[in-house]
């Protein structure tokens, strides 16, 4: 289950695009199943699994334009899970190419749909 979700930025490309940390409690958690909802200005993420809302923002005219518009939102997600990814205290290098790595992080693109209220 998430654990947290932070919304990082808000924009306009095809549709209204929300770009979004998602901090899950650990890596074998696949439940993540967003739902999108506008009352007035305010844009809000909840779990259709818990129902709880996650994160929240304020759009400005021209998003709450194109939200309406289009009735739908490009939620980019960066998925982390706590503990295991973050800053890195501890750096053990590869000694193939020098350089030190860290845990990918997962990404992932979907479009959904808005409920207006």
């Amino acid at each position: 289950m998430v654990d947290t979700i932070a919304i990082k930025r808000v924009g306009i490309r095809d549709y209204l695009s929300i770009d979004i940390e998602a901090w899950m409690n650990n890596p074998d958690d696949m439940d993540f199943k967003p739902r999108t909802k506008i009352s007035g200005n305010t844009f809000s993420i909840s779990s259709a699994t818990t129902g709880k809302e996650m994160a929240r923002v304020e759009l400005d005219e021209e998003q709450m334009e194109a939200a309406e518009r289009d009735r739908q939102v490009e939620l980019r997600v960066k998925f982390g899970v706590q503990g295991m990814h973050g800053r890195l205290n501890h750096i053990h290098p590869i000694i193939a190419d020098g350089k030190a790595k860290k845990l990918a992080n997962a990404n992932w693109k979907t479009v959904q749909p808005i409920q207006f209220n």
